[in-house]
């Protein structure tokens, strides 16, 4: 007897989304890095999309392995980043080693895009939304460009509220057995193959 799994994208998608708008209000200069920041990183952001990780592995979706494992552990990274200076445990990073790391995050998170083109619209607009705030985000720090950052900000704050938007259409759209938040799932396209007689 096969046993049924829920399926754990939503989960992940919040903790991604919901820890992206947190750290982007600090981005658009609305609040200095504080707790409540390292706080989602570590368990929302982190914890939450590792374990959603580990979930898809055991449905066999490799896609939502890497890319849920992967960014728990960017939050992870992230907030020791910050953390370790202030701990006295090494030096803190240049500003330009920083855009090194944004950047590789922003390949890697455009590879992955290139996973989303056969799905729906929302999956997409996660995905491409995210790789323009890592390349604007690494641009800053190259360049300190402040007014970069603070348009990233907005850019990630967007990009949050989308994958949110996606967990609770996905959840909803299960609950109720049909479409009731609208993804942009392709069309199926019909073909007819018609004999013609000469």
């Amino acid at each position: 007897m096969s046993t049924q799994y829920a399926n754990p994208a939503p989960l992940g998608l919040c903790g991604f989304g919901m820890t992206t708008i947190l750290l982007n209000i600090h981005n658009a200069g609305f609040f200095d890095i504080s707790a409540v920041i390292l706080a989602m990183g570590l368990c929302y952001g982190g914890l939450a999309q590792v374990l959603v990780g580990l979930m898809e592995f055991r449905r066999g979706n490799t896609f939502g392995t890497l890319a849920f494992t992967s960014y728990g552990l960017f939050w992870w990274s992230l907030v020791l980043i910050w953390v370790l200076p202030v701990l006295g445990l090494t030096e803190a990073s240049p500003h330009s080693f920083v855009g090194w790391y944004l950047l590789l995050w922003g390949i890697f998170t455009l590879c992955l895009f290139f996973g989303t083109l056969k799905g729906a619209f929302i999956g997409k607009f996660v995905f491409g939304s995210l790789t323009t705030l890592f390349f604007l985000l690494a641009y800053k720090d190259f360049t300190g460009n402040a007014s970069v950052g603070i348009f990233a900000g907005y850019v990630g704050i967007i990009c949050g509220a989308s994958a949110i938007y996606e967990a609770i259409g996905l959840t909803l759209n299960e609950k109720y057995g049909r479409e009731v938040i609208p993804m942009g799932e392709p069309k199926q396209a019909s073909v007819q193959v018609e004999a013609v007689l000469v």
